[in-house]
């Protein structure tokens, strides 16, 4: 949920014209956004985890003289459709890889600076829309 959907929600329940009924439906929508949430983040984990214990093993296998040292790590791969194709262009996977640590790099930043308390605020209009009744 975007920023200025909680925004929304708050001005919506501290509208004194807002009735009963309207809030329990509020309610209702942040308890299901909330399961979903929940849900995304234990599928992310898993396969995050997967990932890093296939690393892992990639990496002892290699300390320990392992004829195929990738075989955890193109099994983990293979079973996410994300193996690279025979021929597919290697400068692009190298690219995408570069770009995404970048975008990380930038976040890790973005977050590590605090944010500004007080003052005028401004709200960002982005992302899915969604009205609430009246």
């Amino acid at each position: 949920m975007t920023r200025s959907e909680f925004d929304d929600i708050r001005a919506f329940l501290a509208d004194p014209a807002t009735e009963a009924g309207d809030l329990l439906a509020v309610a209702r929508m942040l308890v299901d956004d909330l399961e979903q949430s929940r849900m995304r983040e234990a599928v992310l984990r898993t396969h995050y985890l997967r990932l890093l214990t296939a690393a892992r093993a990639t990496v002892a296998a290699e300390y320990a003289g392992a004829p195929d040292p990738m075989t955890f790590v193109k099994h983990e791969l293979d079973e996410r459709g994300q193996l690279p194709e025979q021929g597919e262009a290697v400068q692009r996977i190298l690219s995408d890889a570069q770009t995404a640590a970048a975008l990380l790099a930038c976040l890790a930043e973005q977050q590590a600076k605090p944010r500004p308390r007080g003052g005028v605020r401004l709200r960002r209009c982005v992302g899915p829309v969604r009205t609430l009744r009246r």
